[in-house]
């Protein structure tokens, strides 16, 4: 049990090297760093897996396992905002969102996000929905169409 009369001064720690104070120290000039070069200077260092120019290892070894990138679904995303321009009733597809500029590239369909607000009543036809955006549709009286 710890009580001040049973409390005892801690373990001297040793002081730190004191480098470049003259020849008579053991580390003067140089301070233990030899000289000239890379490891002599004060803050640049080497970046961990650097071989001094060798191609490093985990470049020399093949890459291995699986990666989703080559066979992920891209989608080109719009938001309901960008729908606001269309006059209402109007039948919203890819074409259409083509020829305003508001899609350039579709890749693997159109998505349409909720970010914003819409008004007028369309129907729109995408690849995908998000939930917010459906109810935001159906709201302004308009119809998702998934194709």
């Amino acid at each position: 049990m710890l009580k001040l009369g049973n409390l005892s001064p801690a373990e001297k720690q040793a002081e730190a090297k004191r480098k470049g104070r003259g020849p008579g120290s053991g580390n003067g000039k140089t301070g233990g760093r030899g000289h000239k070069g890379q490891g002599q200077r004060s803050s640049v260092g080497i970046r961990p897996g650097f071989e001094g120019g060798q191609m490093p290892l985990q470049r020399r070894l093949p890459k291995r396992g699986f990666n989703n990138a080559n066979f992920a679904t891209v989608y080109a995303t719009i938001n309901i905002s960008n729908l606001e321009g269309f006059e209402a009733n109007t039948v919203v597809d890819i074409e259409k969102l083509q020829e305003k500029g508001l899609v350039k590239k579709t890749f693997d369909g159109i998505k349409l996000l909720g970010n914003g607000e819409i008004s007028v009543p369309l129907t729109v036809r995408v690849s995908a929905c998000s939930e917010s955006a459906k109810a935001k549709i159906e709201a302004a009286g308009g119809k998702i169409e998934v194709i």
